[in-house]
């Protein structure tokens, strides 16, 4: 059994792969990432499992594996974590993903790198993991996460991305070129639980959705690479080019 918000627990693994390889630049990726000012980017994102069979348990909030074999995507948006990442993850093949109480014990068998999506200006995409877009004025003690049929979406993710930009090694000014953003169907919202059965337990609220965005080729890769929307380096906001769920 797997329990259903198991996001986090990849990051805790990807983050201790790292730090197998490159103990110092882990630290950095976890204590502070790529700041701009005002916000730190951690520039890494990962897809959900993707899972031949299983059976969700609602009432349990648990997913039954009924596949030997999963898989799943991983991107960074510096080349150097990328390096290192592979590096590690041949050093620690073996992991538990999962709560105290519920989860799986998995074995690396295979690891290869995958083509780089070839993109244009205008691309549709999937979020196949929800994503994360919120605002918190002064006076609120908590965040309002905005659905993507909210006006203000478009220009946020905008702005989202843009800052991720400007913290990049020797990145070049932010291209200023039309932007649109559209929303290709009913957005899907999505509770998540991260940190699960500790003090520091969290709910984030994330929408699942397809879109069609027109913007430079630079800012699709960036997406591609680094996620879309916030928490990325936890599991929120993995894109692809629209089409069926990847085969495993």
């Amino acid at each position: 059994m797997l329990p259903v918000d198991y996001q986090y627990f990849i990051s805790a693994w990807i983050y201790k792969v790292i730090q197998n390889a490159d103990q110092s630049f882990a630290e950095y990726l976890h204590q502070q990432g790529y700041f701009d000012g005002n916000k730190k980017f951690r520039h890494f994102c990962y897809s959900p499992f993707w899972i031949g069979s299983s059976q969700f348990w609602k009432e349990k909030s648990l997913l039954e594996v009924n596949s030997d074999t999963l898989s799943l995507d991983v991107s960074f948006g510096v080349e150097e974590a990328a390096e290192q990442y592979i590096f590690g993850l041949f050093r620690n093949q073996q992991t538990y993903i999962g709560d105290r109480f519920n989860g799986l014990e998995l074995l690396v068998t295979r690891v290869e790198r995958l083509p780089d999506l070839v993109c244009t200006e205008e691309m549709a995409y999937t979020a196949w993991s929800p994503v994360v877009v919120s605002l918190r004025k002064a006076n609120d003690r908590y965040a309002t996460y905005l659905s993507p049929a909210e006006p203000a979406y478009g220009e946020l993710l905008h702005r989202n991305l843009s800052q991720k930009w400007q913290t990049l090694p020797g990145a070049p000014p932010f291209p200023r070129t039309k932007w649109e953003f559209r929303l290709l169907n009913t957005p899907r919202s999505k509770l998540v639980s991260v940190k699960s059965f500790t003090s520091r337990e969290s709910k984030v609220k994330g929408f699942q959705f397809r879109f069609q965005l027109k913007a430079p080729v630079e800012v699709h890769r960036l997406m591609l690479s680094s996620g879309l929307g916030e928490k990325n380096s936890i599991g929120f906001g993995w894109v692809d080019q629209l089409r069926e769920k990847p085969e495993q």
